[in-house]
């Protein structure tokens, strides 16, 4: 795998990690989900049937910059 810039400073190395998610019936990671947000009629995110992935995050260890990536299916 080639090396990650930080878009932001140029900086190299990013350092990988996750983004939390701890809400109400959570798998405890954020997912990135295809098409504009749709609510159901009890207010949470319409989801069935549509794409979801996992979000691959990295820090710049220079500027603290968050870079994310939508890399595979969740």
């Amino acid at each position: 795998m080639e090396t990650l810039r930080c878009t932001q400073c140029g900086g190299e190395g990013l350092e990988p990690g996750f983004i939390m998610d701890q809400g109400e019936h959570s798998r405890g990671f954020a997912r990135w989900v295809e098409g504009a947000l749709e609510r159901g009629p009890l207010g949470g995110a319409r989801l069935m049937g549509r794409p979801k992935w996992q979000i691959d995050a990295y820090r710049c260890r220079d500027c603290h910059h968050l870079e994310l990536f939508a890399g595979r299916p969740a």
